[in-house]
Order: structure tokens, then C-alpha cells, then sequence
């Protein structure tokens, strides 16, 4: 039984929970006081994976990752607290962005160091079972996939490519009317502004379309996410384009130097190619699972 919250550069999905209602997260002994109990954190699954791939390496709450081998697939895993890790845990601790960072950094370097040793299918961050015994269940349930996922990404990576261009918009203050325009005037002129800003908006939606078409060209398989706000990312400029894309490892320099050449061609537009990262984007490893 797992629970699961996904993050990704391109943003936030809802993964599926099913946490049995009828399991106790601590236990009191007799006569003696609550015993901790400890789940299984389920980082992602690998082929060809093996303990001394990971022999050193740790993953969240410092805790040391393990594999487990089951019907030809390897699933990397760490002992996790339940008391933090488990339902309730989870509930609380996903509202905690210092938390999440934490976690989200220390799954993502398991996740890169099984990227760099095997061919990976990533999974949700905060996928927790009870047991090894549910990791070894989920493996069985998701058999099938996982051996069309793995022969899909082997040999791939994926590439994130972000779009800006110049910040849409001109700014107003009370002095823009200027001496002596009138009030009609001033209207007219907002008018005006407003019906730039939206072309512009419009304009640079094309270009992004067109781009993502070209790079999607180039790559296995691409995805397309909103564009993320600058006040959350920070980025500078106004992202029209936010997308993934897989790509065979051989190709991953042609793309680059193709999305240079897409960026050249079009003034006013920036590209920022990052990667190559473990596929997130095309894994689906366990979405809609119960």
C-alpha cells in the first residue's frame, strides 16, 4: 500500500493514496511505552540495479539506501519513520515547504544515482509502503508497465527546455497622461496598451507553439506543462514555454544545438535547456494505482 505526492519542474500532481484505515502507525507494548514503526520509502526502480550500486548512498531522513530484487526488477528503497512518513505524517509534513525541499533534494539524488547506473523509471516523490513486502506487491502489480516503461526509457533522458521573452506589458503611473491630455485621450491611449499587450501575448504564444513543435520533432516524446509564475520561480523575462522532452542519450547535443539555433532565429526569445535528468515526465510508474 503506498501513498504519493509528485513534484516536478513543470509543477504539482496529486498521486493516489491507499493507506489501510485499520493500520496503526505506533504500537504500545505491554506495560511499556510506543514502539516506532517503519515503512519502506520507494524511490524508483531500476534494470539492471544492484546492492553495490548504491552501497554508500543515502536517501531521505539520512537513511541508508537499500534494492530490493523481485522478478527481474530492482526497487531502490530506504527504512523510513512512519511517524513522519506515514499518512497522518505525510498530510502534515507536504504543507512544510522546508520539509519538502528537504525531501524532494534527497529523492531526487537517489533518483540520479540509479539514473547513472541503470535505466530508471522514477517514482512519485513520498511513495512510502508499510513493508518490503508491499514493495515487492506493488512490483508484481505494476509488472507489465514497468517492462514497457523500462524498454521505453532505456538508452533516454529527459531534457527541460523553458521559454522567456521579454516582460509583456508597459508600465502606468498617474503622470503618463501627460500635460493637457484629456481624459477621452487618456482612455483611448489605455485602450491602445492594452490591446499591444494582449497581441504581444498572442504573438508570443505562437512562437512558443511553433518552437515546441520543432523540438518535439527532435525528440521519442515531449510534454507540455503551464507556464510557472515568475513570482514562484524567480526567472526573469515572460515564460511562454515550459517543456519536457526524451530524447536517446546519443541525441541529447543535437537538441541543445538545435534549441541554440531555434532561440537565434527568433529575436526577443530565450531558451534555457536544463538536464539531462532521470524521465519523471514519461515514467508513470503507479499514476492512478490503488
Amino acid at each position: 500500500m503506498t501513498a504519493s505526492s509528485r513534484t516536478r519542474t513543470a509543477g504539482s500532481g496529486s498521486g493516489s493514496r491507499s493507506w489501510s484505515r485499520a493500520a496503526s502507525w505506533s504500537r504500545v507494548s505491554a506495560g511499556g511505552p510506543a514502539v516506532t514503526e517503519y515503512g519502506t520509502y520507494f524511490y524508483a526502480v531500476g534494470r539492471p540495479l544492484v546492492p553495490d550500486d548504491v552501497t554508500g548512498l543515502t536517501g531521505v531522513a539520512g537513511a541508508p539506501v537499500r534494492v530490493i530484487e523481485h522478478r527481474r526488477l530492482a526497487a531502490a528503497v530506504s527504512t523510513v519513520d512512519l511517524a513522519e512518513f506515514g499518512e497522518e505524517g505525510l498530510r502534515r509534513n507536504l504543507e512544510d515547504l522546508g520539509w519538502l525541499e528537504t525531501v524532494a533534494r534527497a529523492h531526487n539524488r537517489v533518483v540520479a544515482r540509479v539514473g547513472e547506473v541503470a535505466t530508471c523509471a522514477p517514482l512519485r516523490l513520498a511513495t512510502v509502503c508499510l513493508d518490503d513486502d508491499s514493495v515487492r506487491a506493488k512490483l508484481d502489480d505494476w509488472h507489465g508497465d514497468l517492462e514497457q516503461t523500462l524498454a521505453r526509457l532505456a538508452g533516454r533522458v529527459e531534457l527541460g527546455v523553458k521559454g522567456y521573452t521579454d516582460a509583456v506589458g508597459v508600465a502606468a503611473t498617474a503622470a503618463a497622461t501627460g500635460v493637457g491630455e484629456s481624459g477621452t485621450a487618456y482612455l483611448m491611449r489605455r485602450r491602445q496598451e492594452t490591446t499591444r499587450r494582449a497581441e504581444a501575448a498572442d504573438a508570443a504564444a505562437e512562437v512558443a507553439d511553433g518552437v515546441h513543435a520543432e523540438l518535439a520533432g527532435r525528440a521519442v516524446a515531449s510534454r507540455r506543462y503551464p507556464p510557472q509564475e515568475q513570482r514562484l520561480s524567480g526567472h526573469e523575462g515572460h515564460m511562454v514555454l515550459n517543456a519536457t522532452y526524451l530524447v536517446d542519450r546519443s541525441r541529447e547535443q543535437d537538441l541543445r544545438t538545435f534549441a541554440e539555433r531555434l532561440a537565434k532565429e527568433r529575436p526577443g526569445l530565450r531558451l534555457e535547456v536544463t538536464g539531462p535528468w532521470s524521465p519523471y515526465s514519461f515514467a508513470d510508474v503507479g499514476t492512478g494505482s490503488t
